[in-house]
Formats: structure tokens, C-alpha cells, sequence
């Protein structure tokens, strides 16, 4: 059925394209041409629920997209005719990303223009392709906030943001005008609307572009719960807030996340945390009945530390249940994800990779050591969630 659902919304947006929206430091945003609009994806419901709002809504995401100038030459190599295609990188993830109804990517850095010039660490210009290849494979939304959101400048803040809006994207995170930034990103999916707001530790010293401050989304608890609020406010039945936070290339949580995580999920305006930043795997955890991922890892990124945990990831994957009104966590599930280092790079679903017949040793070695440390490392607070 998900499948079909995006099938149905892929040409709905294709037709009228979708708004881009994100959320700053004092609040989430919306697209500038609907401010007191959910922004749904399609219509209210599709054809297949028409009649009947679900009793269930699940939700996946995915860690940090990285592009690291390796994944342009993967991304060129699986091209055709010259043009660069990043669908064959991300076609891993993608069963379990369309099987979502609400399917959410963590873009970390801004987007050139087509043809460049592309720029790797310390200051990023990704290729844009990469919002195609996204939408391709099944993502509804992206989180922008991240210590790299103005690499780029201000020009870099809309420009990507006009690029994922082409690619029939929405996002949260960043902004391209005030009354963008003061409206929470709320998309609809089979009648039910979920809001999606994203936040950052800081910028890595860069400026806000010209003083405005509204540009992305800084953490700060109060501002958070003001923005859900506000998103409750406007209809939203299910609230998501994604955290660019985390020690980076530490599988343990911070001071930060220790605090923060379990006063947002006291919010009875708050449903889930989702977590980027560390580029390796952290714990999963509940509070209060709910759940936060502090840190999915990278979906994609290529550090060249092959067997390391830098090229590790996660799925994570949540499952709502309604009653009445109100929704709540029913169950949450997990997938390692392995990068591999060898051109043209993939991303593996770890698991189904070791279901596979032949495995020559060393790969099912790199594998099994993948899996290991990802549920190692995702139960280590204690919860228990599903694998998938």
C-alpha cells in the first residue's frame, strides 16, 4: 500500500511541486507560499484510504548525506550520457525507505549549482543530483540544520533549498525568509499530519549570512517547545524534532544530548527525537514513553577509514498507533547500514547483505563486525528495539 500511496504523491508533485520548509532557533518553517497551510503531500488521503483515517503511521530515517568529493565519482561513474545519478549509491535503504509513509533524509550540506563549482571539507557545495537521487529513492522530507548550513552563504541556504522544492521535496532546518521561518514544516500523509522541525548546535563558527539569525535552526529547549506548540497549534497530530548534536566520531552521547533529549520528550507537545552529527552510530533510548535515536550515523559519506565505524550507519524506523485522537510510539526497529569503500561506493543493508548465498569471507567478515558494533552500540542504554 505504501508503496502505491507514493506512487500516487510522486505524481502530485511532479505536477505542483512541493514546498520547502525547516525550522531556526526560535522556530520551524513552512513554505512561504502557504504560512498557514499544512503544506500536505497529495490530498488529504489518496484514493487507497479514502473513507478511513489509519490506526498506524510509520516513519523511517536515515543518518547524515555527506558528499565527499569519492561519492561525486561514484555518482559520475553510474551516470549515463554525462550526467551524474547518486540513485544506484542510496538504492540499499531504498526498500525499507518506500515501504515509510513518511520517509526522512538528513541533508547535511548546502547544494551547488548544476555543474559547480563543487567544494568538499571544510566548506561544502554538494552536488546538486543528489536531491534527485532522494526523491527517487523514496524520501518525502529532509532535515537541513547542521554545523555546515552556511558553508555556502546565504546563496547556499536557498539555493538548496529551491533545489530539494524541485525535486518535490520538502524540508526543515533552514530558511530563505523570515515568514518562511516562522512556520513549522507539517506534511500530511494519509490524512494524518506530522510535523518535522530541525535544529543544530552551531554552525562551526560561521556567521549568520547579513545578521539574519532566523537563516537555521539553533537548539535551545524553549524555542523547540514553543515551535511544537505552535505546530500542535496548526494541526499537527505527530511531532518529530531532528538534533544536529554529538561528539563527533563518538559512539557515546554527549552532555548535551544527555540533558536535552529527556526535557523534549517531557513536552507533551513532542513525540520523537532524531539524531545526526557523529558520522558513527549512537544508542537509542526512551524517556517518558518515547523515543530518541541520538545519532543515526552517515548514510552516506566517505571518510576512507574502511573498517571503521565511520562506515557504519542506521535505519531507524517508528511505528505510531492511534487511539482517539492521540498517537504514540507502538514500536521501533533499527537496520545497520554499511558503507563500502571500493568504487562505485554502496550503502548495504547490513543484514540483508548477510542473507545472501556465496559471501565471500572478508566481506561477510566486514559485514557481521557491522552488524555487531551497530547492535552493540544501539542497545547499549538499555532499550530494545526491534531489528529490522
Amino acid at each position: 500500500m505504501a508503496v502505491r500511496r507514493r506512487a500516487v504523491l510522486g505524481a502530485l508533485l511532479a505536477g505542483a511541486g512541493a514546498s520547502v520548509v525547516g525550522g531556526c532557533a526560535d522556530v520551524g518553517l513552512s513554505s512561504p507560499s502557504k504560512p498557514s497551510d499544512a503544506g500536505s503531500i497529495g490530498p488529504p488521503t489518496t484514493t487507497e484510504d479514502s473513507g478511513s483515517r489509519p490506526d498506524r503511521i510509520s516513519i523511517v530515517s536515515t543518518g547524515d548525506v555527506l558528499l565527499h568529493e569519492r561519492l561525486w565519482t561514484t555518482a559520475r561513474r553510474d551516470g549515463r550520457g554525462g550526467a551524474w545519478d547518486f540513485a544506484p549509491l542510496l538504492a540499499g535503504v531504498k526498500p525499507h525507505v518506500q515501504q515509510a509513509d513518511l520517509a526522512i533524509a538528513h541533508l547535511e550540506t548546502p547544494l551547488a549549482p548544476m555543474g559547480g563549482p563543487y567544494k568538499g571539507y571544510p566548506l561544502f557545495l554538494g552536488p546538486p543530483q543528489i536531491a534527485t537521487a532522494l526523491k527517487q529513492t523514496g524520501y518525502d522530507l529532509c532535515t537541513t540544520a547542521s554545523n555546515h548550513s552556511f558553508d555556502g552563504g546565504a546563496a547556499g541556504v536557498d539555493r538548496t533549498l529551491n533545489t530539494l522544492e524541485k525535486a518535490g521535496l520538502r524540508t526543515a532546518g533552514m530558511a530563505r525568509s523570515r515568514k518562511e521561518a516562522e512556520t513549522p514544516t507539517i506534511i500530511e500523509v494519509r490524512g494524518v499530519k506530522i510535523a518535522s522541525l530541525s535544529y543544530t548546535f552551531g554552525f562551526n563558527g560561521l556567521p549568520y549570512p547579513s545578521g539574519q539569525t532566523w537563516r537555521a535552526g539553533k537548539l535551545d529547549a524553549a524555542a523547540i517547545s514553543r515551535m511544537a506548540k505552535e505546530a500542535r497549534d496548526r494541526g499537527a497530530e505527530i511531532v518529530v524534532v531532528s538534533c544536529h548534536w554529538g561528539t563527533e566520531y563518538s559512539a557515546k552521547i554527549n552532555d548535551q544530548q544527555r540533558e536535552l533529549a529527556p526535557q523534549l520528550l517531557a513536552d507533551s507537545n513532542i513525540d520523537l527525537i532524531i539524531g545526526h552529527h557523529a558520522h558513527v552510530v549512537q544508542p537509542m533510548e526512551q524517556h517518558n514513553g518515547k523515543w530518541v535515536a541520538y545519532g543515526l550515523g552517515n548514510l552516506v559519506a566517505a571518510h576512507r577509514q574502511p573498517n571503521s565505524t565511520r562506515a557504519e550507519g542506521l535505519l531507524a524506523r517508528f511505528s505510531f498507533k492511534r487511539d482517539g485522537d492521540k498517537w504514540t510510539t507502538e514500536q521501533a526497529g533499527y537496520a545497520p547500514l554499511l558503507m563500502t569503500d571500493t568504487l562505485p561506493v554502496r550503502v548495504l543493508d547490513v543484514r540483508r547483505e548477510l542473507a545472501k548465498p556465496g559471501l565471500v569471507a572478508a566481506k561477510r567478515a566486514r559485514l557481521e563486525l557491522a552488524r555487531r558494533r551497530t547492535d552493540q552500540t544501539v542497545l547499549s542504554l538499555g532499550a530494545t528495539p526491534k531489528i529490522l
